[in-house]
């Protein structure tokens, strides 16, 4: 794994180049996900491609400022929401943010709500735990030949960006859980009744197809990480089935909730991290 290379990076209009160099490296990184493509926040925006050895991104950054703070905003489907989750080039997206220069990702994304009673929706869960079902069949890390590693992922999410988060949604008067389990599954596919009541029986709280491998890719490269998950849906628990339409119905009708927290957040992110999440993987290369 060689994020020391030179970065790649190409603006789409080269008369930028100027500014782009300016503007490197970029601190804080986002993934717009369903219904929330919407990167006009960002002053002077600037589009680059960023070449990566895993491939094609999901789609171009855009790079700029937000509240002073350098950022990144990748759509993680692609801005017109063409790639399915279990098809996201998640190793791609990851190394652009990182040979950027990205430090921290704020990942919104939609969810099924798991427990209805307690988690209703368009509430924000800013989960603290992961459980992966996407069976294998994603690549989830960057040690995949030569360079054996092992990643300590006990606690999935940056316990410093989780804070932040629940903060200031706090401050905003937004409904928020500030801990919960995510359940990943594989997509493209919701989940069978049967799989769902499982779930549910345990006790975690939402579902979603894309904070795996997200979580681990950014972690193995010393990006702090969190999830903010915002309920579409009840999943099986309600009269109608979950279906893609519901999501982005609701989706759209919370959007500039989604919004507002996660931009609002970027100015209350410490300017040095106190967690380790960046120092992850010093103890797991053999």
């Amino acid at each position: 794994m060689a994020f020391e290379a030179k970065l790649s990076v190409v603006p789409i209009d080269r008369s930028k180049s100027k500014e782009l160099k300016d503007l490197l490296p970029i601190e804080i990184g986002m993934f717009g996900g369903s219904g929330n493509y919407d990167s006009k926040v960002i002053e002077n925006p600037i589009e680059v491609k960023v070449f990566t050895p895993y491939g094609e991104s999901s789609d171009n950054f855009i790079l700029g400022t937000v509240k002073g703070r350098t950022f990144a905003f990748l759509s993680r489907h692609g801005r017109n929401h063409t790639i399915p989750p279990h098809a996201i080039n998640y190793r791609a997206n990851i190394w652009g943010m990182k040979a950027l220069g990205v430090k921290r990702i704020i990942s919104p994304a939609a969810a099924g709500s798991l427990q209805p009673a307690k988690v209703k929706l368009g509430e924000f869960v800013i989960a603290d735990q992961l459980f992966d079902r996407t069976m294998g069949t994603r690549k989830d890390t960057f040690f995949d030949g030569g360079t054996i590693a092992h990643l300590p992922f006990a606690e999935p999410f940056c316990p410093e960006l989780r804070r932040v988060v629940v903060d200031t949604a706090g401050k905003m008067k937004y409904k928020v859980h500030d801990k919960g389990t995510y359940v990943c599954i594989n997509g493209p596919r919701f989940s069978t009744r049967a799989e769902s009541m499982f779930y549910h029986n345990q006790g975690w709280e939402v579902i979603g197809m894309t904070a795996y491998p997200e979580a681990a890719l950014a972690r193995e490269a010393g990006i702090c990480f969190v999830n903010i998950s915002m309920p579409t849906d009840y999943d099986v628990h309600a009269e109608e089935t979950v279906t893609h339409e519901m999501v982005l119905k609701t989706m759209s009708e919370n959007v500039d909730r989604v919004r507002n927290l996660t931009f609002e957040m970027i100015s209350n992110i410490p300017k040095d991290a106190s967690c380790e999440c960046h120092t992850a993987m010093q103890n797991g290369l053999f």
